[in-house]
């Protein structure tokens, strides 16, 4: 088994041979999964990652919430802490934490239930086991918000037979390809 970092640099390498049509009508197919989820129809509030460097393409996905009528909002980082704060629009985003666009000052930080969490991951494997980009935002938080509807969207090029992972690593309840949804089934 390949380590977490070399899975990083696979995956980075994998993903900026995407053309960027390939990115762009990965991103709609994942998002017309996304939006046939029970889980994504009934939740009232939806919590996503701005996406970056050549990730799924995540505003058609804020933005069809927000079209939905859903409360929408993304995460900013305050030290090690990550903390979501509810949007409006594409422009409550400035450039923050890498260059990674996250919310302006001044906007309500977000929280309640009825929540579908979207998560990044930089690899994935079929059982969910996630490799993230080393920070431990995600795990942190999740961590804090054990209730939380997740689920984790990639493109098939980020998915491998088994990555590494520690016991603590949280696993999305589900991952979303362009190639379809899969379920964790626990044990």
């Amino acid at each position: 088994m390949s380590t977490k970092k070399e899975i990083r640099r696979l995956v980075k390498e994998r993903r900026a041979l995407l053309r960027p049509e390939e990115e762009t009508e990965n991103s709609r197919k994942i998002l017309e999964s996304l939006l046939s989820l029970p889980e994504y129809k009934k939740a009232r509030q939806v919590f996503c990652y701005v996406d970056y460097n050549h990730e799924v393409h995540t505003w058609p996905i804020l933005e069809r919430a927000m079209a939905d009528g859903k409360r929408t909002a993304v995460p900013k980082v305050h030290g090690k802490d990550m903390v979501f704060y509810y949007i409006e629009k594409e422009e409550d985003l400035e450039p923050g934490y890498f260059g990674i666009r996250e919310p302006k000052e001044g906007l309500p930080p977000a929280g309640g239930d009825s929540v579908l969490f979207i998560m990044p991951g930089v690899a994935f494997d079929r059982a969910h086991h996630r490799i993230g980009y080393g920070g431990g935002f995600y795990d942190r938080y999740l961590e804090a918000h054990p209730d939380l509807c997740t689920a984790a969207v990639a493109y098939e090029c980020q998915i491998f037979d088994q990555v590494p992972f520690e016991e603590f690593d949280i696993r999305p309840s589900l991952l979303i390809t362009e190639a379809g949804i899969s379920r964790l089934e626990e044990a």
